[in-house]
């Protein structure tokens, strides 16, 4: 009456050969992402060059018959010594980097020798040098024009320097860091020692260039060190190292409040895989399903390790 059903009579064995693929959701993240890197990479490097193209247009065009003051003059023939100019270089050049990368992400070309020279030099570019000096520069700027515009932009710069220029070269590096941070995480350096030493590098270059240029021109490009004597202008170059340093290193628990951390995420994904590999064998696929979102929404090894525990239990 009833017809028999041939039941397995045991399971498999072994594992399977290559682990389950990625979620739908994870790659649909992964390219909005993308999206977004690239839309914003675009969109501020096509803005660093416009502004620093109607920089050397704006400084070469000051007729310094019209404009007698020195500090025009200063200006006109001194503006590669200014840090402000230094760090938004730094900031272009990471844009073109990351720019170029993204290209060959949507290429898919992004494991090729290229793509991995481009993301080595692209982050240790953005954490050892637009990171540090562009937080600098943009907090420094700022507390001291709160005191007196007049130590860092006087008001006869306003005759030449439009109001947004000065927003974009002091503001807006801020506003890339900050949208970079929360876009792509970097929670460990790409290379401690390399990323030290552009720091260091650039530190030393910068005060050399600017205290030379005083000493052979007998004008300070910033006026705050004129109202310092030589001990406070001492103190203040250590200040400034010293700021660089702190921001360097502090760029990382950050990224890893924001972003995890990213050692636990890979042990805690790839463990996932293997018990759900191993879960379809032992016919359990449903139930690890049903339960997936468990472990995959806990903040630190610990709790998916309970998670996981919590959905291999039989109750």
């Amino acid at each position: 009456m009833y017809s028999e059903v041939a039941l397995p009579t045991a399971l498999p064995t072994g594992l399977p050969t290559t682990l389950p693929t990625e979620p739908t959701e994870r790659k649909r993240t992964f390219s909005v992402n993308l999206l977004l890197r690239s839309l914003f990479h675009c969109a501020t490097l096509a803005l660093c060059v416009f502004v620093s193209l109607w920089g050397i247009v704006m400084c070469i065009s000051i007729d310094t018959k019209k404009h007698s003051d020195p500090i025009i003059k200063d200006l006109k023939y001194l503006a590669a010594g200014f840090g402000t100019n230094w760090n938004y270089a730094f900031q272009t050049i990471f844009l073109m980097l990351s720019l170029v990368h993204d290209l060959l992400e949507w290429l898919d070309k992004q494991d090729s020798q290229l793509a991995s020279r481009l993301r080595y030099w692209r982050d240790i570019v953005f954490s050892g040098l637009v990171l540090p000096f562009t937080l600098f520069v943009s907090s420094m700027f700022w507390c001291v024009y709160a005191v007196d515009r007049e130590l860092v932009f006087p008001r006869v710069y306003d005759d030449v320097v439009p109001w947004w220029f000065n927003h974009c070269v002091h503001t807006n590096i801020s506003v890339v860091v900050l949208i970079e941070t929360l876009l792509q995480p970097r929670r460990r350096p790409r290379n401690f020692k390399n990323e030290i030493l552009a720091v260091t590098i650039v530190d030393v270059a910068y005060a050399i260039v600017y205290y030379g240029i005083y000493f052979f021109t007998h004008r300070w490009l910033y006026r705050v060190f004129g109202v310092m004597t030589w001990w406070q202008v001492c103190l203040y170059q250590l200040l400034i190292w010293g700021s660089s340093y702190i921001f360097y290193f502090l760029q990382f628990p950050i990224n890893r409040l924001v972003h995890g951390d990213v050692e636990e995420t890979e042990v805690a994904g790839l463990t996932e895989q293997v018990m759900n590999a191993k879960d379809l064998n032992e016919g359990k696929m449903e139930t690890d399903l049903n339960a997936s979102n468990l472990s995959k929404n806990t903040w630190s090894l610990k709790y998916r390790t309970i998670g996981s525990k919590m959905e291999n239990s039989h109750l």
